[in-house]
């Protein structure tokens, strides 16, 4: 999509510091983090929300990438939070299918 912030980021068009890439899925740095450690993990092609994924391989990449993220920065032990608020009404400012991770400190309190 053309003004999705997202989009933009993905197609590299906005510059930020990637933490994970696959082929159908990157990670990035929350810039109103919620937590010590807040990433964004989203797909590269544009789905409006989760439920809009359609594609299996982009899932997987999903599932890997969380994988994968949660242990470089130490927390796939010691555990951390995933958020996908999934259209507007649901808090979702970004239409853009993705996931919030949150760890490095216990989440109890964490709200976001």
């Amino acid at each position: 999509m053309k003004d999705c912030i997202f989009c933009k980021i993905a197609n590299q068009e906005i510059g930020t510091e990637i933490e994970y890439e696959n082929d159908n899925v990157i990670a990035f740095k929350s810039i109103d983090p919620k937590a010590r450690i807040h990433l964004i993990i989203t797909t590269k092609k544009h789905y409006d929300t989760i439920l809009d994924i359609d594609d299996a391989e982009t899932i997987q990449d999903l599932h890997k990438a969380i994988k994968e993220v949660s242990q470089k920065f130490n927390i796939y032990n010691s555990g951390f939070r995933l958020i996908n608020n999934c259209k507007e009404d649901s808090g979702q400012e970004v239409m853009h299918a993705h996931i919030h991770m949150l760890g490095g400190e216990r989440l109890r309190d964490a709200i976001i």
